[in-house]
């Protein structure tokens, strides 16, 4: 490669960019003011949710006759779910995914049938420890009542009102995360995703109707030496772009990096190479820079809802879920929001990297055979 000619098409590039002004100020103004909006209106609010893990550690009639009422949304406000695993559901608790943890212990149906049984005398109520979000303590108070209410009214009624379990609150300390740190991420995601895909596309699609790759066919300059200076030129607008985004969110909101900086820089660079990829096919086969534009948005739109920029995919439909987990800009959103705000390793992302990894060379080897000087 003519490192020479790379670095003077590097440079080029960057020109390129710093004149057009109005493309950096709209590609940097939407994601800011998306946001700043939503930041402003739902990042620091939050309305009483109880999402709430089961461990049935009995595993008995009388205990799933309790997780059934417990997961009745007629009866019941839980947004509840069965998990065998303590440990597993703990972790979501101090990750902040849920609020409150219950585990029904060994011996709970036996409690309820010799309280039953029992005509006469006193038996000491079991207790059941709820595991709860101690950060929000508001939550925590109105879900424990609820609970509370809910457990007692079920064992009663099937003990005829005799006392056979109490409710023991155990506090845990969550992350304490807000929306505004869930949206942070995924608005870096999208904008990486966006820039990419739509700029890509649409200048090389531009370039090859004014004839100006034509002319550049008729120099000495390679094909591998033209996309290299392209892709260290977008590399390097990507960078500086997301860290301004992630800059603002933490003047604006206090969001925060809690893992390593260069860790988020290496998956800012992978979802770079990933969505370019992908933007240089979208300019090889669209005709014209008219239908480039409807192509990356085609592209680029679903995949905003699809990717957990705005929302959580765990809270998709099923049906969603097995799309979700081969799109590029679910894996990205998640491995900035695990480093940002869980504060993540590498060890924990190398799924989220192989993805993206993947993308990006299968979607280069595609492109080679699709990108066209004229």
């Amino acid at each position: 490669m003519n490192v020479a000619a790379y670095i003077q098409l590097t440079l080029a590039q960057l020109r390129i960019f710093a004149r057009n002004r109005q493309m950096l100020f709209f590609t940097l103004l939407f994601p800011l003011l998306l946001m700043v909006m939503l930041g402003s209106f739902v990042g620091k609010g939050g309305g009483m949710s109880f999402e709430t893990v089961i461990v049935d550690q009995d595993a008995t009639p009388q205990s799933q006759s309790l997780i059934a009422a417990l997961e009745d949304s007629s009866l019941s406000p839980l947004k509840a779910v069965v998990s065998a695993n303590e440990s597993q559901a703990q972790e979501l608790l101090k990750k902040g995914d849920k609020q409150f943890v219950i585990v029904i212990p060994s011996g709970y149906g036996g409690q309820i049938a010799a309280v039953s049984s029992t005509a006469s005398g006193v038996i000491n109520p079991m207790s059941l420890q709820v595991y709860y979000d101690e950060t929000d303590a508001s939550r925590a108070n109105v879900g424990l009542a609820v609970i509370g209410q809910l457990i007692d009214g079920v064992s009663k009624k099937i003990t005829q009102y005799k006392p056979a379990v109490t409710v023991e609150g155990k506090g845990v300390r969550s992350l304490n995360l807000k929306y505004i740190d869930f949206l942070v991420p995924g608005i870096v995601a999208m904008m990486i995703m966006s820039n990419n895909l739509n700029g890509v596309a649409g200048q090389i699609s531009s370039w090859r109707e004014r004839g100006v790759l034509r002319r550049m066919q008729s120099t000495t300059l390679q094909a591998p030496t033209f996309i290299a200076a392209q892709i260290t030129a977008r590399l390097l607008l990507n960078s500086a772009q997301a860290l301004f985004v992630v800059l603002i969110g933490s003047l604006l909101f206090h969001t925060q990096v809690n893992g390593s900086w260069w860790l988020l820089i290496f998956f800012i660079v992978l979802g770079t190479l990933a969505f370019m990829a992908v933007g240089f096919i979208i300019a090889g086969l669209a005709k014209s820079p008219e239908s480039a534009g409807p192509i990356a948005g085609v592209i680029s739109f679903p995949l905003m809802f699809l990717g957990g920029v705005f929302f959580p995919t765990n809270s998709m439909p099923a049906a969603f879920q097995a799309v979700v987990n081969v799109l590029p800009i679910a894996h990205l959103s998640t491995a900035l929001r695990q480093v940002m705000n869980v504060g993540a390793g590498f060890g924990d992302l190398w799924m989220q990297a192989a993805v993206l990894g993947g993308w990006a060379i299968v979607a280069f080897i595609v492109a080679s055979f699709t990108f066209r000087w004229d």
